[in-house]
């Protein structure tokens, strides 16, 4: 067993039980909220977070791994109080996604490895809510200097903490194989590298390499991305059949990427995502795994996605 920090504290790894490996609970802009704190409604948040929350609850999710970072408008405290409310562990993360701060952009992977560390060891915004995993991203433009910059930092982060990598990728272009070769240059234990978003491509070439690399991968959008080309939610439950088949039910993690609110996209958006997703935390639980069943998955191998692996990969 290993610990792991959540919001409410930490608890042994062995208390994880079903897990979401890549969720959000509210997705908007770096300060925002503080600022200007009428142009997002918190309270909102939190009672849909606690409603869709309780609901997973319900039907067997223990733990969802919240990967906003400080660009999508992290919010330990609105964190706290959905996980308090709902039952559901939530860890959360340290880190970048895409919108890097101009001011990181003049640092040093070791002076924003300095910041990252202290989330993990002491702490978020003087809360003493600690992160659990790191968080970075690299999109469609691959691993731009930004890029780069936030993924040596999270490695001397992780080398510094043991904390684990959760990657957000642009799996077409294989964005995941840059971003391994950067964590092969810091010397990161590949072991502890979650490469997200992966089925967001069918390219069985590509999630094999990856796998064979020592990383995990995240099928980690369901039931489908916003992009076109990207398989629907049928067909990325059909790579994640192939990827059983061919012995990686040991390597995988299924998960949303889902939000109760995400104020960076449009009301269009919102409503289509909302329509695509009616189950919310819940689309793998009524949806996915039924196919997998389906197509013949044994239940003791769903059970070692769901439960065992985001276990192994927080343990090490």
């Amino acid at each position: 067993m290993a610990t792991i920090d959540t919001v409410l504290g930490p608890i042994d790894s062995s208390d994880l039980g079903r897990t979401l490996s890549h969720e959000h609970v509210m997705v908007t802009s770096a300060g925002v909220g503080h600022v200007y704190p009428e142009f997002i409604d918190r309270e909102a948040t939190i009672d849909d977070g606690v409603a869709q929350l309780k609901e997973a609850h319900s039907e067997g999710i223990r733990t969802i791994v919240d990967v906003s970072t400080i660009d999508l408008g992290r919010d330990v405290e609105v964190l706290e109080e959905v996980s308090k409310r709902s039952g559901v562990h939530v860890v959360c993360a340290t880190g970048s996604w895409l919108d890097i701060p101009r001011i990181f952009l003049t640092a040093t992977p070791d002076a924003l490895a300095e910041l990252y560390i202290r989330e993990i060891r002491e702490g978020i915004e003087g809360t003493g809510i600690r992160a659990g995993i790191i968080k970075v991203a690299n999109d469609v433009e691959g691993v731009t200097e930004g890029g780069e910059l936030v993924l040596r930092a999270a490695a001397r982060t992780h080398q510094a903490t043991g904390a684990p990598i959760s990657t957000h990728a642009w799996a077409p272009l294989r964005v995941g194989e840059a971003q391994v070769r950067i964590f092969e240059d810091e010397g990161v234990d590949l072991n502890r590298v979650y490469i997200g978003h992966s089925n967001d491509t069918t390219d069985m070439d590509y999630l094999e390499r990856l796998i064979d690399k020592g990383v995990w991968i995240g099928l980690d959008r369901f039931p489908a991305g916003n992009r076109p080309g990207t398989p629907d939610w049928r067909g990325r439950t059909e790579t994640a059949k192939r990827l059983v088949d061919a012995g990686y039910a040991d390597r995988i993690m299924l998960s949303h990427d889902w939000a109760t609110t995400v104020t960076i996209v449009n009301e269009e958006i919102r409503e289509e995502r909302a329509r695509a997703n009616p189950d919310g935390y819940l689309f793998i639980s009524r949806n996915v795994v039924p196919m997998l069943t389906e197509l013949g998955v044994d239940a003791e191998v769903i059970d070692g996605i769901m439960v065992d692996n985001p276990r192994r990969f927080f343990e090490g």
